[in-house]
């Protein structure tokens, strides 16, 4: 039988989703998960495949995985959050045709970025956004790979003030590496009045115009969810309760952190300061 699983993790543990070697990885604690309850012998003879690849220090609450096994029993959420850390769990799962591959079946994603507000004109990044929006080339929003094309469509980006942060969410078919966190540098930028609108127009050019955007920092994207057509994850109840607990902890943790952080600023006398970078 073929399964396919919802989860999250909290990303800046880890150096990325992808299993690598001498390193802690998302995959990496799968895996060990996976093969300690013997509900798979290796990744490559279940066929295991994934969503998406994200980088080091990125969330995500809905990467999906799918492989297959002769134990789908023992691929229930609550068992398998048994075997994992506390910031990876799994939450939803679904039995899928033997045909089902995560990222190829994929209709659209969902990324949220969490970005400091400081000396940022929302307004004008919102009038920004409209022009990413639809079938763009997006070579300058991406960490160049030849061998791939860059064209991408982007269905929605929605921008709103969360104080002192500013929310961003966007919708695409699929997202080219590093284009989300090109996406909110250029907006910034527009934001801050170091670009302007002219220049977004000729971003979206790249066979007349070529510009190097720096990504914005990892630690603020989130893979929110990948979207299927036919695909129905039945939801573990006793899983999310046991993250929401998790997460409620982190929240108190890093949330007394910075008021203790935003103390010693103000007492060096930078009460004002506009910007986190």
């Amino acid at each position: 039988m073929r399964i396919a699983l919802q989860l999250g993790y909290l990303g800046n543990r880890y150096h990325g989703f992808q299993i690598q070697p001498l390193v802690p990885t998302i995959e990496g604690k799968l895996f060990k998960a996976l093969e300690h309850l013997g509900i798979i012998d290796n990744p490559k003879n279940a066929k295991y495949s994934a969503a998406g690849r994200t980088d080091r220090g990125v969330h995500a609450l809905g990467q999906v995985i799918a492989f297959n096994t002769d134990k789908p029993e023992l691929t229930m959420p609550r068992i398998l959050n048994s075997k994992l850390p506390d910031d990876i769990w799994v939450w939803g799962r679904a039995e899928v045709s033997k045909a089902f591959d995560p990222r190829r079946k994929a209709n659209s994603r969902e990324y949220r970025y969490l970005l400091y507000r400081g000396g940022l004109d929302i307004s004008k990044m919102r009038i920004a956004s409209t022009l990413l929006v639809g079938t763009h080339d997006f070579a300058n929003f991406s960490t160049r790979d030849a061998e791939k094309s860059t064209k991408r469509t982007v269905k929605r980006i929605e921008i709103r003030i969360s104080d002192p942060f500013i929310t961003l969410d966007i919708t695409a078919d699929s997202f080219t590496w590093n284009m989300v966190r090109k996406i909110v540098t250029g907006l910034s930028m527009v934001g801050r009045g170091s670009r302007d609108l002219l220049w977004l127009r000729s971003m979206l050019k790249p066979d007349k115009y070529v510009d190097v955007l720096k990504s914005a920092p990892s630690f603020g994207l989130t893979l929110k969810k990948v979207n299927y057509n036919g695909i129905k994850f039945i939801e573990d109840e006793y899983a999310k309760k046991a993250a929401a607990k998790t997460l409620r902890d982190q929240f108190i943790w890093h949330g007394t952190m910075a008021e203790v952080v935003r103390g010693m600023r103000d007492s060096m006398g930078h009460q004002n300061s506009d910007s986190l970078y």
